[in-house]
């Protein structure tokens, strides 16, 4: 989704977690990965043994203007040097490992991942290659595998989509956005006045049309009709736009709109 806005304030979470990717086999995939890090203010990137080398120009174009993240990767020897300063390491795996270790879900990780920042702790999450994933030897470096909930029979999912959903649901235990709200543009709730103009309006070309025809439904109608307005939590503005319909409806667009249409009519040799 687009939605890049050079004028919003930056967000960088300094306090997040590291995202060490191990043996990264392709330039192009770092860059995605640096992109999803960065749309959730991860700026903390560590590369063990990536395969081409480091810098890699082919990570430049997928990071899509992440380059404070490209600019601060660290690349290491070992998975051992990438976490040698984190109190906490969560290796991402869908695979079975033969070994005694928890088993958490992303969103119990972030939960435990924000509960370390209240004592200045510093964790990471660790990925594997492309094509193989993490090794036992660097699990076994970690406090905890995570899992992501997948059809058990295509469980795979690429380095870019691991590191964005993990960075989101970290992102999401420190967000304060509500799950549902309404954008305020610049404009104003309408009043009770144009609300009442509007019904007053709507009902007086209703009546023209004949459309109360029954009388002893006519009181029933009207508070139907107002009350599917009042639900709508109307702006000024889409009041006026509703009354501008109502006035087209009821002219047939008006003797200029019927001019249009003679002139129209005309050139076409009808």
């Amino acid at each position: 989704m687009a939605g890049t806005n050079s004028l919003e304030n930056e967000i960088i979470h300094e306090d997040g977690p590291a995202i060490i990717l191990i043996g990264a086999q392709l330039g192009e995939n770092i860059g995605k990965a640096v992109r999803a890090m960065y749309n959730f203010g991860l700026t903390d990137l560590r590369l063990v043994s990536p395969r081409d080398g480091w810098p890699n120009p082919d990570a430049v174009p997928a990071a899509a203007g992440a380059d404070i993240v490209l600019d601060k990767a660290q690349v290491y020897e070992t998975t051992a040097e990438a976490i040698a300063d984190l109190n906490y390491v969560y290796a991402t795996t869908a695979r079975r490992r033969d070994m005694i270790k928890t088993v958490i879900t992303p969103h119990k990780c972030a939960s435990l991942m924000r509960s370390h920042c209240g004592g200045g702790q510093k964790f990471g999450l660790l990925f594997g290659p492309e094509k193989a994933g993490l090794k036992n030897d660097d699990v076994a470096l970690c406090d905890a595998i995570v899992s992501v909930p997948l059809n058990p029979a295509f469980a795979s999912i690429n380095l870019a989509q691991a590191v964005i959903l993990m960075s989101y649901e970290w992102f999401q235990t420190g967000s304060e956005q509500p799950d549902q709200y309404t954008p305020q543009l610049e404009t104003r709730p309408a009043s009770s006045d144009d609300l009442q103009k509007l019904f007053d309006h709507m009902e007086t070309e209703l009546t023209e049309a004949g459309y109360f025809r029954h009388d002893q439904r006519r009181s029933i109608m009207k508070r139907n009709l107002r009350n599917i307005f009042k639900r709508a939590d109307l702006t000024h503005e889409e009041v006026s736009t509703l009354r501008g319909v109502i006035k087209a409806l009821a002219t047939g667009g008006g003797p200029g709109w019927l001019a249009e249409k003679a002139e129209l009519a005309k050139k076409q040799g009808k």
